[in-house]
């Protein structure tokens, strides 16, 4: 079983949705998987790397 990508996942909740911390983990999966595909599409597997880092680029939470 491939673990949850905690990482990626709570870059985008904490990152490109901008949620406070109690509110993304607040969320469901599913809540969460619903965000994603209504931004950034249909889920096709794992977030890469790559894509986090253009993800990260393109929406830098202004540190």
């Amino acid at each position: 079983m491939t673990p949850f990508p905690w990482g990626p996942a709570m870059g985008f909740g904490l990152g490109v949705l901008r949620l406070p911390a109690r509110d993304f983990w607040a969320l469901t999966p599913r809540e969460l998987a619903a965000a994603w595909g209504a931004i950034m599409g249909a889920p096709t597997g794992p977030l890469s790397r790559g894509d986090l880092s253009d993800l990260m680029e393109r929406f830098p939470d202004g540190r």
